[in-house]
């Protein structure tokens, strides 16, 4: 008897540890997104990040867990961004976050990414800043990503389209550079300065506006007063009202570079088509096969929420994978493993090649830019439409320019 009651309680206890166990397995695997959803620029971040664990969730999930999206509106503020990250660290239990296109936000998070050892990657933010902090303090930050350019591997892809596009085929000589003062741009526009001249571009003029700027008008009569050949632009914040009093007031110089807010399909409603002949930096476009993964993605958004993703929702979309990725690697959730898992990231994505550089490097565990890797587009609105003038060898169209657009003879 004493034998048989012994023998049905341990095999009670093995059967409860093994259904515990089996529950914990079986327990979905939390990615957090944090964004500003209320802009055109943000709200693609959850949306993609969706999209990719819906697919990945389909296919049979990450040994066997499902992925799942946790969202945050950070309300484009720095301090919300901090609170919603410590909520998805301590309560939410999430074990990664892809967080934020704002500079700012994400230098705010970076010291909690390092505090909590929660592994963070972002969309959209540029700021040399970023992958900085992970070069001058390793072990601390470690746990941070860049999954998008710094701000002077942009500027030298401008630099290198515009001496196709504007020195080479339209025989430019001047520029002006136009950029909102905020972190990103510090840099860009220090290598803007480098990089004109050197493609043979004179900068006459450099404008910093503050991002809360109403009335453009005092800056464009500025520019016009200069008379360059083009402005060579560094906005995100900005973008519609700007592009707008643009076409109003017909300044007749081409907006050139980058226009974060003209990489979303809504652009063109936003700015009731003041947009045409807008030129625009983007790591992936609609109409582009960068990958074989970047149509079928634009268009399986296109389809589920009305219209064409914007340039941070084609990342977030391949972060959710790599995440995916390094959990499998990493045989679980161990941040620690993770991050070493994802350091060894070598992923065909929407944008291109992914490959993180290493921690000694300038843009430690920033992508791997070039050929073969990512390289970046140059992007025009043509007639409600984005359409892809550089690199030659996948433009879909030529540059074309409204009326009021002046080129030199």
């Amino acid at each position: 008897m004493r034998r048989t009651h012994v023998a049905a309680l341990l095999g009670s206890v093995f059967s409860l540890a093994f259904t515990t166990v089996a529950a914990q397995a079986a327990d979905p695997i939390k990615i957090a997104t944090i964004a500003e959803t209320s802009a055109i620029s943000g709200v693609g971040i959850p949306n993609a990040a969706k999209m990719a664990a819906e697919e990945i969730n389909a296919a049979g999930g990450v040994n066997g867990r499902k992925i799942e999206i946790v969202e945050y509106d950070d309300h484009n503020s720095a301090a919300d961004a901090v609170r919603a990250f410590q909520r998805a660290a301590q309560q939410d239990k999430v074990s990664a976050v892809i967080a934020s296109y704002i500079s700012e936000v994400v230098l705010a998070l970076e010291p909690w990414a390092g505090r909590l050892k929660m592994p963070m990657i972002t969309p959209g933010a540029a700021s040399n800043e970023i992958t900085k902090r992970v070069r001058e303090d390793y072990d601390h930050m470690k746990y941070v990503f860049h999954g998008y350019l710094a701000s002077t591997q942009i500027a030298d892809a401008v630099c290198d389209s515009a001496k196709k596009l504007l020195v080479d085929d339209l025989h430019m000589k001047t520029a002006v550079i136009m950029s909102e003062d905020a972190a990103w741009t510090l840099p860009l526009d220090e290598e803007y300065k480098k990089c004109l001249p050197q493609i043979g571009l004179k900068v006459l003029d450099h404008i910093r506006l503050s991002p809360d700027t109403t009335d453009f008008t005092p800056i464009f009569n500025k520019i016009e007063a200069s008379k360059p050949d083009v402005i060579i632009t560094g906005i995100s914040h900005v973008g519609v009202q700007p592009t707008v009093q643009w076409q109003q007031q017909q300044v007749p110089i081409p907006m050139f570079g980058v226009s974060s807010q003209a990489t979303n399909a809504t652009f063109w409603k936003d700015t009731n088509g003041a947009t045409d002949g807008v030129i625009f930096n983007m790591v992936s476009a609609p109409d582009v096969a960068v990958t074989p993964k970047t149509i079928p993605f634009a268009d399986n958004y296109k389809k589920k929420y009305g219209a064409l993703p914007g340039y941070a929702a084609y990342t977030a979309y391949d972060e959710v994978y790599m995440w995916a990725d390094a959990f499998k690697k990493a045989g679980g959730t161990d941040p620690d493993k993770v991050v070493a898992a994802m350091e060894q990231t070598d992923y065909v994505g929407t944008i291109g090649r992914i490959v993180f550089l290493p921690k000694t490097d300038t843009f430690a565990h920033g992508m791997r830019i070039g050929e073969g890797y990512i390289t970046g587009l140059m992007v025009q609105w043509q007639k409600g439409n984005p359409i892809t003038v550089w690199p030659e060898k996948v433009a879909t169209g030529k540059m074309a320019f409204p009326a009021f657009i002046k080129l030199p003879q």
